[in-house]
């Protein structure tokens, strides 16, 4: 069997890297929805009567459709490699398509809004819409390998992952300018016409899959079970706090889950999540550094956004919130750019040597941001950024290269699903911890401060609000050094060396194909 599916897709009537482009724009519409609900909450508060003291409960709007996404990811990558890649992208966009008009008429039900609450009605849509929306994407990253040959396929997996960070990363703005112009289920409505767009050019692909392929259900649910309780612990304030138990019981369920789950896989013929997998040091070294490279970038994102509008906001020169924005951007922007770039350097790069580069340039970037001052401005203050985001977009084609090569044919999913949950459940372990670290750290500074005069104290009180987000920062510089020692140590596997090989041999003979 040959190493790549090039000599399979033949058929299909549209060339290639036209088919690249419409399942990456397919990746951009559903990775928009991960985010583009933080703009619309107070739109859909505001519409639907949500008292603010159900704030804490609105954020659920948000939470479940990363949980959704986060889990669905490997169950539905598996059923792609069993069923075809094409017949699941499409039920993938439906399921979607079904969720996104489900929460556009949340509210609007009236013989539902007596027996089940309106915000409850929106956060299970957003799960359906999430499971159909994390599913496009291994499904997107393990086509576009398939498209390509050997030498091309590094540039489009750049293409569709950074369609993906493109869309998460525009995701507050989309929303933003459609409620300016619409409304906040306008947002919603605008995605089932361009999911069917997708869905009809995914026409003209046949539908690959392999006859000898079997689906684990029992270990789809058992993985199931295990990503949401991991996924509900890492999320919990009280991990890192130590003011709850219940995030420390999600754990143990998890790892006895876990355990129960290798038993299992262990027992079973085609499991979902196949050994060979784990026994592949570059597999096992790329999602090492793919959780650690998340966990650098939400407390990048995070800590900028919360200090500009706080410490930097001075009477001097205020930051409003589209400041903020402004100055993230100027990181955000830069990613998709360099994912693709990143990706177009495989071609003649080693995985590892652009990986570890990308991430010098984010401990440069965020060690550089570090030593920001409430007076920081131009030219520094975009440099800095735009050094992060080189980094942030650098990494992350090879990465996923390594990750989705490191698999057997009939797996390529299920990696494509693996390493994209990695980095999730790395900003969402960031999230947790830059969350109790702060408000412990801003409680202690605020203690600390207390029997001081109010000049003094509000004095005392910024400079060290703003020590504690340089801090903040150094953290994430740290943890973009420690991520380059497994990038430095994902080899490429037997199963990509042959397959390059074997791509080179064909070359040679005259087989290369676009």
């Amino acid at each position: 069997m040959g190493f790549y599916l090039l000599e399979r897709l033949q058929r299909h009537t549209l060339p290639p890297w036209v088919m690249v482009a419409a399942i990456a724009t397919g990746t951009f519409i559903t990775a928009l929805d991960q985010t583009v609900v933080v703009t619309a909450l107070p739109a859909v508060m505001a519409d639907l009567k949500i008292q603010i003291a159900r704030l804490e409960a609105v954020i659920w709007v948000v939470t479940a459709y990363l949980l959704g996404y986060t889990v669905a990811m490997p169950l539905i990558g598996r059923l792609a490699d069993v069923y075809g890649y094409t017949r699941l992208y499409q039920c993938s966009l439906l399921v979607f398509c079904v969720g996104t008009v489900l929460v556009a008429l949340s509210g609007e039900w009236q013989w539902l809004n007596g027996h089940i609450d309106t915000l409850d009605q929106i956060v299970v849509a957003r799960v359906v819409q999430a499971i159909g929306g994390g599913g496009t994407v291994p499904i997107s990253l393990a086509i576009a390998a398939a498209l390509v040959s050997p030498e091309k396929r590094g540039l489009a997996l750049g293409i569709v992952a950074g369609a993906a960070e493109a869309g998460s990363m525009l995701g507050p703005a989309y929303g933003g300018a459609i409620i300016e112009f619409w409304s906040w289920r306008g947002i919603f409505w605008l995605n089932v016409p361009q999911a069917a767009i997708i869905a009809i050019a995914l026409l003209f692909l046949p539908n690959h899959r392999y006859a000898e392929a079997r689906m684990d259900y029992r270990g789809a649910i058992v993985l199931t079970l295990a990503l949401v309780m991991l996924s509900l612990a890492v999320a919990h304030e009280g991990l890192f706090r130590f003011s709850s138990w219940t995030p420390y019981w999600l754990l143990v369920g998890f790892l006895v889950t876990t355990g129960a789950l290798v038993l299992l896989q262990r027992r079973t013929v085609q499991p979902l999540l196949s050994g060979t997998l784990f026994r592949a040091w570059a597999f096992v070294m790329a999602n090492a550094s793919q959780l650690l490279v998340g966990i650098s970038l939400i407390v990048a994102m995070a800590s900028m956004v919360i200090m500009a509008n706080t410490v930097m906001d001075i009477p001097e020169r205020p930051v409003d919130s589209f400041t903020a924005a402004l100055w993230l951007l100027r990181m955000t922007g830069t990613i998709p750019v360099f994912s693709v770039i990143g990706g177009l350097l495989l071609r003649w790069v080693d995985a590892r040597w652009v990986t570890v580069p990308g991430l010098a340039f984010i401990a440069i970037g965020m060690f550089r941001v570090s030593g920001w001052q409430v007076d920081i401005g131009e030219p520094r203050l975009t440099l800095d950024m735009v050094i992060a985001g080189v980094g942030f977009g650098l990494v992350i084609a090879p990465l996923m290269h390594r990750a989705i090569l490191s698999a057997p044919l009939d797996y390529r999913a299920v990696s494509a699903s693996m390493i994209v949950v990695a980095r999730m459940l790395g900003m969402t372990l960031g999230m947790a911890a830059l969350s109790a670290w702060g408000v412990n750290e801003f409680l202690a500074i605020f203690d600390d401060t207390i029997t001081l005069p109010a000049a003094q104290r509000q004095e005392v009180i910024s400079t060290a609000s703003l020590e504690l987000f340089q801090s903040f920062f150094r953290a994430a510089g740290i943890i973009a050094i420690l991520a380059i020692v497994p990038a430095s140590l994902m080899r490429a596997s037997p199963i990509e060396q042959a397959e390059m090989a074997e791509a080179a041999a064909q070359t040679a003979g005259g087989g290369d194909a676009s």
